[in-house]
């Protein structure tokens, strides 16, 4: 029987190839800004936060906007440079 009959084999059989390569990366890609971003959240003792990070999963939207706008993580900080004494 043909797809457009309602054979759905063939499109099972390639789904589930497809998820089982693209699940991996997704979950070690959501693993590692959660954790970040808990790990920033409970230093920080913001408990609203972390238990919003906690709850809602995002694969790692939430926690990069967390981490950008809220923790300044990646902001780039101007150091002045420290003067030499002489002598």
């Amino acid at each position: 029987m043909p797809w457009y009959l309602g054979n759905t084999n063939i499109v099972q059989s390639s789904m589930i190839g497809w998820m089982r390569w693209s699940i991996v990366p997704l979950l070690l890609w959501s693993l590692f800004w959660k954790g970040t971003a808990l790990w920033y959240a409970g230093r920080r003792d913001e408990k609203p936060w972390f238990i919003l990070l906690l709850i809602v999963n995002t694969m790692g939207i939430l926690e990069i906007v967390y981490l950008v706008f809220v923790a300044k993580l990646f902001a780039s900080k101007k150091h002045p440079r420290a003067k030499k004494k002489k002598g």
